[in-house]
């Protein structure tokens, strides 16, 4: 069975964006055509700024919004990063073998330490590195696919190259990933600047819907949407790409078709109200299965807790051999245990 691996960073609250763009489909369905991991990166948080008291708030919301948005233990593996030491074990392995020229070459980190230059100060040395953490997120599990975007396809190829880079040097001991772009997925625009994706991280302000926004702050959000000159409603991601956003959104929120709701509408007004209420009826399940599970928290805390031994399972062998193979002396407790096996 094919093993699928994902995960959500809990440096913002999640966002319209990450349900429609990835998190629904995880739940309809990867968890039931794959062996599937999702995963909280905890530790991927820490490479910013940060109020530790935030990120746990925040890890928690996420963890419960994966399994509000339907997501079964049951049939898949939810927990948290932190929770799986073999994460961060295999980071200094692959460091060991990644080059400095790889890491500043990274996207991410060129665009924020730039910023950072202008403003006079300095990024933490985890944003450089944090790729090969992502890496070994992969790579532990002998993941197969990774569902991404577009804008995370360069960290997935990273983890093609250390795995195939380690394999070569030291012997077989990684599956090599393949990045997947799942056609049903959306990608959800910032409504008050479509021209940028509706982001989690640092972005605030009435262009994002997040999942637990309450339904009469979702209705003014889209009511307030940028669109564009003209009148006539057309979908044209490259002349019109406010409205094509709202026409997009519709479309995922009602499985129809952007070009053809554009047919469907005379004004922008009409579009908008149909918009809204067709958001607030995708998050109302949601948001229902979320007030429960925080009435649980005990419910929360056990899958997060045999998500991690499930996951600790998966991962330590293929870990373990990596070890190995690097030339890493075995502790004497796990030579004991080889022995008596």
């Amino acid at each position: 069975m094919t093993r699928v691996f994902s995960g959500v960073k809990p440096t913002g609250n999640l966002t319209l964006g990450n349900y429609l763009g990835a998190m629904r489909r995880w739940a309809a369905v990867d968890q039931h055509q794959a062996d599937a991991l999702f995963c909280v990166v905890d530790l991927h948080a820490l490479t910013v700024e940060h109020d530790p008291a935030r990120v746990r708030r925040l890890s928690r919301q996420a963890a419960s919004l994966l399994l509000a948005t339907g997501l079964d233990p049951e049939l898949c593996t939810v927990f948290v990063q932190s929770h799986v030491d073999e994460h961060a074990r295999l980071s200094y392995l692959l460091e060991c073998v990644a080059t400095d020229g790889e890491m500043r070459r990274m996207i991410q980190y060129r665009e924020k330490a730039a910023r950072e230059r202008e403003r006079g100060g300095s990024v933490r040395l985890s944003l450089l590195t944090y790729p090969v953490l992502m890496a070994a997120d992969i790579l532990a599990y002998g993941t197969d696919e990774v569902p991404v975007g577009d804008d995370q396809a360069q960290h997935v190829e990273l983890a093609r190259d250390l795995a195939v880079r380690f394999n070569r040097r030291y012997g077989y001991t990684f599956v090599v990933p393949r990045a997947t772009h799942p056609t049903v997925a959306t990608r959800v625009m910032n409504l008050q600047d479509p021209a940028s994706k509706m982001g989690k991280s640092e972005d605030v302000g009435p262009g994002i819907v997040y999942l637990l926004d309450e339904p009469d702050v979702v209705r003014k959000k889209v009511l307030r949407a940028v669109t564009d000159s003209g009148r006539e409603v057309v979908y044209d991601r490259e002349a019109r790409p406010g409205l094509a956003n709202l026409l997009e959104i519709l479309a995922a929120c009602t499985g129809g078709n952007p070009s053809e709701l554009s047919g469907v509408y005379e004004s922008y007004g009409a579009l908008k109200k149909d918009t809204a209420e067709a958001v607030v009826e995708v998050l109302r399940p949601v948001q229902e299965r979320h007030k429960a599970l925080c009435a649980d928290p005990g419910y929360v805390e056990e899958v997060l807790r045999d998500g991690a031994e499930r996951a600790r399972a998966m991962a330590r062998p293929t870990v373990d051999a990596a070890y190995r193979a690097i030339g890493l002396l075995p502790a004497a407790a796990d030579i004991e245990v080889t022995a008596q096996g």
